[in-house]
């Protein structure tokens, strides 16, 4: 009877092993507790190897990595690294924020108020208010209804555009919308549609042929893209939009404070009602001088996004040092508008000059961000070493961040550089790009 039951669990084993694929050295190994797979390795992710490659020809070209260097000091527009000070074009403070007085302060005093952390959820926990008056006021400098803050743009993104959409839905967008959009809409399940870079005609014609085929539709833009410098026809979105029932979220990260006479961004800048984007996207982080995100729109949108997205239901809550810089930033723009002119003005000595030299600029603008392409991502890479031993420090962009023949140098400007500082820059670039 023994030697029956024996056989019969055999022949189970056996089955089981052989409908989950396991063999037998696999059964035996689990019945001794041995590892059935070996470990997998770090080393063995296509990401670690691609590094590892980048090392290998950089190494051959005599260039070492430009990214990931310590900032030892930074100082109005000049910063230490390793001892040695550089002109600093790497930085998004574009009016020249961060070491305001006023700023300064109200971080400060908020450290002394509420400590360095409010340690949860907003939802949960509660929040300052400093955090209801930065919101109200993101909220009405837009011309919105209500906005909620974020602990960084990149969640603003995700959360927002991955709460709202669902796959019964369609997402239209710009193809070089920022990261964090791009992981949105693959977390939302929608159907998502790329339409060449500020091409509205392809825009409309994907909405044409795809939006009855869904509940909801969404058109995700950038107000100032940040590595080609150039804008967003925002009045013909809004049309487009408006015609084929969209909602329209606008990514206005790199406009606000930049865009405009006053500094409200890319619907200022065309004269477009603040009310006619749905959602409107930002960071605190650039001409706010501080960290984090925001949305703004309509009451009913802000509270679904409190009561749905997880970068704010299950993250912390912005620090109160934080919330002030950004509060007192955005008061210091609405009484100094003098400083957007300002940053306008240089925007466009660089664009002209750089122009005069004959150096490509992609379709920039001339507004806050201003990109030197030298012809290839090797080209740049060699632009950037020898800018850098000429003590000056821009923001290399290179594939996957752009396409792999349109690595680039992007020169971001503030209301801290001087124009002598713009114009050395730009002789110094152009004396650079005929060695690489």
């Amino acid at each position: 009877m023994k030697s029956k039951k024996q056989s019969w669990n055999q022949r189970l084993v056996a089955s089981v092993s052989l409908l989950s694929g396991r063999g037998a050295n696999d059964m035996a190994a689990a019945s001794t507790g041995a590892p059935i797979h070996a470990m997998p390795r770090f080393t063995d992710l296509a990401m670690y190897k691609s590094m590892r490659r980048y090392e290998t020809i950089g190494g051959v070209l005599g260039l070492k990595t430009p990214f990931f260097r310590t900032i030892e000091a930074a100082t109005g527009t000049t910063i230490t690294i390793e001892g040695k000070s550089y002109l600093n074009y790497a930085w998004c403070d574009y009016l020249g924020l961060s070491r305001h007085p006023a700023v300064l302060a109200a971080s400060q005093k908020a450290v002394e108020d509420f400590g360095v952390c409010v340690s949860a959820s907003p939802m949960m926990a509660g929040q300052t208010p400093l955090h209801l008056e930065l919101a109200h006021e993101i909220a009405d400098f837009l011309g919105a209804e209500d906005a909620v803050l974020f602990v960084s743009g990149h969640a603003a993104n995700i959360s927002t555009i991955g709460a709202i959409m669902t796959p019964a839905d369609l997402i239209v967008h710009d193809e070089f919308v920022h990261n964090s959009a791009v992981m949105g809409i693959q977390q939302s399940g929608a159907t998502a549609k790329a339409f060449r870079h500020n091409d509205l005609d392809a825009l409309e014609r994907i909405l044409r042929e795809e939006r009855g085929k869904h509940r909801n539709a969404m058109v995700v833009v950038e107000g100032l893209y940040s590595a080609e410098g150039d804008i967003v026809d925002l009045p013909k979105v809004v049309e487009i939009k408006e015609r084929y029932g969209a909602w329209l979220m606008v990514d206005d990260a790199h406009a606000l404070g930049v865009l405009g006479k006053t500094g409200r961004g890319i619907a200022e800048h065309w004269g477009v009602p603040g009310n006619k984007v749905d959602i409107w996207m930002g960071t605190l982080s650039k001409t706010l001088a501080s960290c984090g995100g925001y949305i703004a729109g309509d009451k009913a949108l802000i509270e679904v996004l409190k009561h749905s997205a997880g970068g704010f239901i299950y993250s912390v809550g912005l620090l109160p040092a934080q919330t002030a810089a950004a509060l007192a930033a955005l008061r210091v723009i609405k009484s100094e508008p003098e400083r957007v002119t300002k940053l306008q003005g240089y925007g466009q000595l660089f664009l002209k000059r750089a122009h005069e030299l004959g150096m490509n600029t992609a379709g920039s603008t001339g507004n806050g961000m201003l990109p030197i392409l030298p012809g290839s991502g090797i080209k740049a890479i060699r632009l950037w070493h020898r800018m850098f031993a000429r003590g000056i420090n821009p923001s290399l962009i290179i594939y996957p961040g752009v396409p792999m023949k349109a690595g680039r140098l992007r020169f971001f400007l503030t209301t801290s550089h001087t124009e002598e500082q713009i114009l050395e820059t730009l002789q110094t670039t152009f004396e650079e790009l005929q060695k690489v």
